[in-house]
């Protein structure tokens, strides 16, 4: 889902290269460490081959930890794979990050993998605390000659580092620490809603100096990527915290956590339709990364919401109109099909089609549209892409122009088009009302920021969109999971979306229940009914 994998450095204080990316560039690296030289002779030394031994692998761990713990940086990085990035890391870790008293205990080692515990000091202008931390090496083969070398990461520093060109830092924090709270004062805290951790840091660093708070001293990784927030590691000194107004619901949040550890690579949003105020946001994965904001990925069937708006503010149909649904489809010379076992219908309306979520029927319409059609209504009416600011990074869709047999594909969700729950929750809030609202987390009255805007949709085409995910959540193929939800209005749209290389289809479900309408995606997690759609009705029976 991310385009591209982060590494760490610490400027002054670090810099690292990610795993064993990059041998190429070792073999000169080595070669001035060592890592190269001529037997005596004048022939080549042997070089050894294959995976490292078991007493290599203890050998090259064991010399590598004493050197670190002595604070010899430059010895350090010769037992590494990549002097030149290890080196500058592993000095600035007593230099600029203060970290001193280095005391590491291997574990047992697994095959190449050795873990092992770092306890040390963090010191700061009279200010100390201890450090303890685990980690992981893995020792590898020079490329070049044969000898066990640590595979330089910067986690092996410390777990936290995994970002390119990320520095750590030891001194005042960059921001004054927030107390976040609810839409009704409650206390959020990443240790009750783990998602809410990078999030909060997010707002602390943009927020923390609006919300009249004071520095403290910390231990903290700043990352090189911008508008991304410092990453608190270790405190030395408690600054004043400022509070700080938030949108969420520590109700609906509660309930989006609890979803989303039901499945790996989850994620789920939630906001109110009638304010464009976001609810909850939550994740469940192992980077820690804000997907449900940030995630660019195609949402499947449930784009059908837009690309039925798009035939109906465009006269192609309307919702009691037709739009067959034959077995298959056609479109720039690419077959189109629809899921198994669905049984064909060319006399069927829009309404049924979109119900079914047959892929023909838009697919059919693909000739009759321009090719910026489905573009102008995503940006124009849905307000998508165009510059959200919610309050932290977010990611707000794409619909993009696309010809060829991406016309066809786009609107079935699929081809250029990326979204993530966040886009996706606030479409199903503009078919809910009409309006555009652009989603915040954070109030606008907190630093006047200019919010995006769109014209929104025509009464007549609101009132078919939520007859047909009405009809869809209560006949169609959402009705087993919107079941049991009470009264109230409701509406949703189901939606999986086929990725190259992958097993299994990723997951999409977007619906509303009065005013909230949430959205969800998992990963390889198959249609939509079967992963998402119970993580986005747990959060509307919370709303």
């Amino acid at each position: 889902m991310r385009k591209g994998a982060k590494a760490a450095i610490v400027g002054s204080v670090f810099a690292v290269m990610v795993g064993g990316a990059g041998y190429g560039a070792f073999n000169i690296v080595n070669a001035l460490n060592g890592d190269g030289g001529s037997g005596a002779g004048g022939g080549p030394a042997p070089v050894k081959t294959g995976p490292p031994s078991s007493a290599e692998v203890k050998d090259a761990s064991t010399k590598f930890f004493a050197a670190w713990e002595k604070g010899q940086a430059a010895a350090a990085a010769a037992l590494t794979n990549n002097a030149e990035k290890a080196e500058p890391l592993l000095t600035s870790y007593g230099q600029g990050a203060h970290i001193t008293q280095v005391k590491i205990t291997p574990g047992t080692a697994a095959g190449d993998s050795v873990p092992f515990t770092v306890k040390a000091t963090v010191s700061y202008e009279g200010k100390s605390k201890p450090l303890d931390y685990k980690s992981e090496l893995t020792v590898v083969r020079g490329v070049t000659t044969g000898k066990a070398l640590v595979d330089w990461e910067p986690s092996v520093v410390h777990p936290e580092l995994k970002d390119m060109d990320d520095t750590l830092v030891t001194g005042e924090a960059s921001a004054p620490p927030i107390e976040a709270v609810d839409r009704d004062g409650k206390v959020l805290t990443k240790e009750k809603y783990p998602s809410l951790g990078p999030i909060l840091d997010e707002l602390r660093g943009k927020y923390g100096d609006k919300a009249g708070g004071t520095p403290g001293i910390e231990l903290a990784i700043h990352h090189a990527a911008p508008d991304v927030a410092d990453t608190p590691l270790l405190t030395l000194s408690e600054g004043k915290a400022g509070k700080l107004p938030t949108t969420l619901s520590a109700r609906v949040q509660a309930a989006a956590e609890n979803a989303v550890t039901k499945y790996d690579e989850s994620s789920v949003v939630a906001v109110k339709p009638s304010t464009g105020e976001v609810l909850a946001v939550a994740n469940n994965r192992d980077d820690g990364w804000n997907a449900a904001f940030l995630g660019q990925v195609a949402p499947g069937s449930t784009l059908k919401i837009l690309s039925a708006a798009t035939l109906i503010d465009n006269g192609l149909t309307t919702a009691n109109g037709p739009a067959p649904c034959p077995p298959s489809a056609v479109s720039e010379s690419q077959t189109f099909h629809n899921i198994k076992n669905m049984p064909p219908n060319e006399n069927a309306t829009l309404s049924e089609s979109f119900a079914r979520s047959c892929n023909t029927a838009f697919v059919k319409f693909a000739d009759e549209v321009k090719v910026d059609s489905l573009t102008n209504e995503a940006r124009d009416r849905f307000g998508i892409g165009l510059d959200w600011k919610t309050g932290i990074p977010s990611f707000d869709g794409s619909v993009p122009a696309s010809g060829g047999p991406d016309t066809a594909a786009n609107l079935i969700g699929q081809g250029q088009v990326q979204m993530n729950p966040l886009n996706m929750a606030s479409v199903t809030a503009t078919a809910m009302t009409g309006t555009f609202r652009q989603p915040v987390i954070v109030p606008q009255s907190l630093d006047d920021r200019e919010l995006a805007h769109a014209r929104g949709l025509k009464a007549g085409t609101v009132q078919q969109l939520r007859a047909m995910m009405n009809r869809t959540a209560t006949s169609g193929t959402a009705a087993e999971v919107m079941s049991g939800l009470g009264g109230g209005s409701i509406g949703a749209k189901t939606g999986s979306a086929e990725v190259d290389g992958q097993a299994k289809s990723n997951s999409w479900f977007t619906g509303y229940r009065d005013d909230v309408a949430a959205a969800a995606m998992v990963l390889d997690g198959g249609h939509g009914v079967d992963a998402s759609g119970p993580l986005v009705k747990q959060v509307l029976q919370a709303g």
